[in-house]
């Protein structure tokens, strides 16, 4: 971890409405959070939230007295620049977003990171998004939700509240999960 990093809290959450109400209350003290979502549209194969509704729902509903912004894979790289000039600005006081904000992003007034179906990620990933926050002088949080009550997912996410060396997430990801295969069409790894 970079010198003078403050450690992030990381927190397993199952009420949406406690991690909203938390949000709010850190956007109400002038921080940003950022909100991740695996999906950019509803899928009917897969049953998690996705990024597009959750932002027309959530400016619509919990957070219609500030200002969301959205991003993803499938905007072009000027949409996206503009998008992260108004989170950095202070403009966007919540960014609801895909694994496009994985790495490469430093907004030191972000100081939540909350992702929703965080058993659709990696280890590494979740711990690629925790590091987004934590950058500035400010106690900052990662809020991971999943609905998979399966003991894998459970496992895995106890390992990332665990655990904030990198190196170490890798090694438990690759015993959890194996090697993946050269050959064919499963992948594990």
């Amino acid at each position: 971890k970079p010198s003078g990093r403050k450690p992030i809290q990381t927190m397993i959450e199952t009420s949406r409405s406690r991690v909203y109400s938390f949000i709010k209350s850190q956007v109400l003290s002038g921080r940003q959070a950022f909100m991740v979502y695996p999906l950019i549209d509803d899928s009917e194969n897969i049953s998690v939230r996705s990024a597009s509704s959750e932002y027309k729902r959530l400016s619509a509903d919990s957070f219609q007295d500030f200002n969301l912004g959205l991003i993803h894979g499938r905007m072009g790289l000027k949409e996206k620049e503009v998008i992260m000039d108004q989170f950095r600005s202070g403009a966007i006081q919540i960014l609801i977003a895909t694994a496009v904000i994985e790495v490469g992003i430093d907004v030191q007034n972000a100081t939540v990171m909350y992702i929703d179906g965080a058993d659709r990620f990696g280890l590494s990933q979740l711990h690629q998004f925790r590091g987004r926050v934590g950058r500035g002088n400010h106690e900052s949080f990662c809020i991971i939700l999943t609905d998979n009550n399966s003991k894998d997912a459970k496992t895995r996410m106890n390992i990332l509240r665990q655990n904030e060396d990198g190196f170490k997430l890798a090694e438990e990801d690759l015993n959890l999960r194996g090697i993946g295969k050269t050959l064919g069409t499963e992948q594990s790894g």
